[in-house]
């Protein structure tokens, strides 16, 4: 290997996706497993803070200036294995996923930094530029600088951002406030999952779901704001059942889904025809599966498209957004039903 700062780029027969074990959101950590683990961080106790462990929401949101300060600062961080092979889009892709966490807050991202694992005797640092490259393009676009970071060595090529940002204290978007009675509103496509194991499979890269995936939240949150949504997350590895039931479970409530209303990424149901469901998938399912009801006509490919893992989703909102479609609404009781 070169002895220069910067190694030229090299060996391009390598894939980026077939150096992880997973890809994207689909490589997390099951959410029942996730769960039992953070649990030992639970019972602390500090007066700041308004949005903590408890409800498994998306980012932490701490009040500052007091107990009548008027500012909720947010912090979050979320980093993946490759999802895509071009490094570029997959920079992309992590940046935009990053911070939908503070967008599903209902909140605007302030900072970002950068968080690297790189297998530096595998991959030229030129690729890492690249993939660096492409979360700037995002976090530019957002109209957040990315100042700093941290990095290790890894076998594994991972790549995300810790983000901070700020939000009003009353107009939080959270995962235990829904009520039953309202509609709900999901503001991207689902099929991500399924055309990004397609790919590692095949080499063969989905426009559709890469557009899907770099494309912010932040307009959907503002508009979930303005039409006085209280409750909101966004749609990712735990697959659109797996943050359903999430949500029913922290505000008490039941939800309906309408699966014919569900809008798929082109290619979605192509791939999942053709058997490319992830483990990560397959994972949640089974972990949501005791609080799903059926109805006539829903069958297991049903919900495994429900279950698939999304990298960079949409938010799931409670209540009408406009220029988004309503999938369901939310009822007196528990569990899910799929209709």
């Amino acid at each position: 290997m070169s002895d220069s700062p910067i190694q030229p780029l090299a060996r391009p027969e390598i894939r980026l996706t077939t150096m992880a074990h997973g890809g994207g959101c689909a490589s997390k950590i099951p959410p029942g497993e996730l769960e039992e683990v953070v649990s030992s961080l639970a019972g602390q106790q500090y007066d700041q803070v308004i949005v903590g462990l408890d409800d498994g929401d998306d980012a932490a949101a701490v009040r500052i200036g007091g107990p009548d300060g008027d500012t909720a600062v947010l912090s979050t961080a979320d980093f993946f294995t490759p999802v895509v092979d071009d490094a570029h889009d997959w920079g992309r892709i992590a940046a935009a996923n990053a911070l939908s966490d503070i967008y599903a807050m209902g909140g605007d991202p302030v900072v970002a930094i950068n968080l690297v694992g790189w297998p530096r005797e595998v991959l030229p640092y030129e690729l890492l530029q690249e993939v660096l490259a492409g979360g700037l393009a995002i976090a530019t676009e957002a109209g957040v600088p990315v100042i700093g970071g941290h990095s290790v060595d890894d076998p594994e090529p991972k790549y995300g951002m810790a983000v901070t940002g700020t939000a009003r204290p009353d107009r939080l978007l959270r995962n235990d406030a829904a009520e039953a009675g309202l509609p709900i509103t999901l503001t991207k496509p689902l099929g991500v999952g399924l055309l990004n194991n397609r790919m590692k499979s095949t080499g063969e890269a989905s426009p559709a779901a890469i557009e899907v995936m770099t494309t912010l939240n932040r307009d959907a949150s503002k508009a979930a704001l303005e039409a006085g949504a209280r409750a909101a997350t966004d749609v990712t590895g735990f697959g659109l059942l797996g943050h359903l039931y999430k949500m029913g479970r922290a505000s008490g409530v039941g939800m309906i889904l309408d699966r014919a209303a569900v809008p798929l990424v082109d290619g979605a149901a192509e791939a999942l025809r053709d058997g490319f469901v992830s483990g990560g998938t397959r994972r949640n399912l089974e972990w949501v599966r005791h609080a799903v009801q059926t109805g006539p006509g829903i069958d297991e490919d049903d919900l495994l498209l429900l279950a698939d893992a999304q990298t960079s989703g949409g938010l799931l909102v409670i209540g009408e957004v406009p220029g988004y479609p309503v999938i369901g609404e939310t009822v007196a009781g528990e569990g899910i039903q799929v209709r």
